[in-house]
């Protein structure tokens, strides 16, 4: 007979390992909520066209792309950028600026499967849309490293590389090359971490041979990691357009240290995302030391909603990928032991007991607490060892002599106590002894 095992690269989640996934959601959520953000949610499948040329040639090969039955191009989602765009442009001239919003969504790329990467993998996603200035960039850089730090690691655990794409092209451009040498430039950039010189060769296939002079240039760009560096190694050139910039950098980073954040940034030019959308600072999470791929990333890519067909929107937003974070919860000891205890375990007697017990049962239930009970008839011993071993804090006992008295026995199962209420008082009692009443 032949067995059904999971797809490469999907998953599937037991209860243990769907608590353990449901804890980051929810501490995700809670973040997103203090932070004034609002949560959305889209379908799985879109147009195939929306992520042509959209998402860059890397996202492009990776898509579950098919022709659906009524012969449309479609895929799976690998990322949500494209598609809040594409709600956001809908509807942008009745939506309230800045537009805030999250979500927490899966996404499904074919791609080699290695550590913190699978084919199938959730994202929390945070975008506001409709700011042009640096303030967006502080909110979403601050929520991104409270996401973080919501679960209890802190800037020896995780740090967030902070470049600049504009900065770059108007650099380049003060070196005298034009867009396209630029763009080739930002290619090698975004590989020299993975290839180191031979991340060039793309750029020399196109442009001819490097000049060592420009590529020595860029190389010491990428050496500086604070804003005095950049500011001593930009403010000369005399380009209208780097003074500029590097006044949006001062507010940034100057917010972000107001804040108290300053630890867990830092100023890294190799960082340069290649997605195709992003115009201006993007951002990279890692943990410190060095062990995962990239926690989270983002930046801003105010051209993508009129690319769409939506009006001119300038936008930021950032993604935290579910996998990487929880290796790197797990790494650091801040994966709780989830436990799902009932509240209450109701030990029963016969039928008749048993009929009489799921009056309080149900009224519990609705109360807001999590009742067990044995489905099947059992033995009292047995079901006193099956309520201590679920981890329950209370016992309601219904046995024949308490349904005979109008009574239910509650025993504490920590202080092994009991004391015994009319039936009428068991759900009162129950919520009492969890609110120390």
């Amino acid at each position: 007979m032949a067995t059904f095992q999971t797809l490469p690269g999907f998953r599937e989640f037991y209860p243990e390992d769907f608590a353990r996934r449901n804890h980051i959601f929810r501490l995700w959520r809670q973040t997103a909520n203090v932070f004034g953000f609002a949560e959305y949610d889209a379908p799985v499948l879109e147009p195939l066209e929306l992520y042509k040329a959209k998402s860059g040639d890397e996202i492009e090969a990776q898509l579950f792309s098919f022709t659906d039955k009524g012969g449309r191009e479609v895929a799976l989602r690998p990322e949500m950028t494209p598609t809040v765009c594409r709600l956001v442009g809908a509807r942008a001239n009745a939506l309230k600026r800045p537009i805030k919003w999250f979500s927490i969504a899966e996404f499904f790329r074919y791609e080699r499967m290695q550590k913190g990467r699978g084919r199938c993998f959730s994202q929390f996603n945070a975008d506001i849309f409709g700011e042009p200035g640096p303030e967006a960039e502080i909110e979403l850089i601050s929520l991104l490293i409270q996401c973080l730090c919501a679960f209890g690691l802190t800037d020896q655990d995780f740090y967030v590389r902070l470049s600049d794409r504009n900065l770059w092209f108007y650099y380049l451009e003060a070196l005298g090359l034009d867009e396209a040498r630029s763009r080739g430039i930002l290619g090698a950039v975004d590989k020299l971490e993975k290839l180191g010189d031979d991340a060039f060769k793309d750029y020399e296939a196109a442009f001819g041979p490097m000049d060592p002079v420009l590529k020595a240039k860029v190389l010491a760009l990428l050496e500086i990691k604070s804003l005095a560096a950049l500011e001593q190694a930009l403010g000369s050139i005399g380009s209208d357009k780097l003074t500029a910039r590097l006044t949006d950098w001062r507010k940034l980073l100057g917010a972000l240290d107001a804040m108290g954040l300053s630890p867990f940034v830092s100023v890294d030019l190799g960082v340069v995302r290649g997605l195709a959308y992003y115009t201006g600072f993007v951002f990279e999470a890692f943990d410190r030391k060095g062990e995962l791929r990239a926690l989270a990333g983002g930046g801003r890519y105010d051209d993508l909603v009129q690319k769409l067909g939506g009006p001119a929107l300038p936008a930021v937003g950032f993604a935290i990928g579910d996998m990487t974070f929880a290796l790197l919860l797990e790494q650091r000891g801040l994966m709780p032991a989830i436990v799902q205890a009932p509240d209450v375990y109701c030990v029963i007697g016969g039928e008749k007991e048993r009929l009489a017990a799921f009056a309080d049962i149900h009224a519990l239930r609705a109360a807001g607490f999590r009742v067990d009970y044995p489905l099947r008839e059992l033995a009292f011993g047995k079901q006193f060892k099956v309520a201590a071993e679920t981890g329950a804090k209370l016992a309601l006992i219904y046995g024949a002599d308490e349904i005979a008295k109008g009574v239910v026995k509650i025993r504490d199962l920590t202080q092994r106590t009991e004391v015994e209420v009319p039936r009428g008082q068991a759900v009162a009692s129950v919520r009492d002894f969890f609110t120390g009443a």
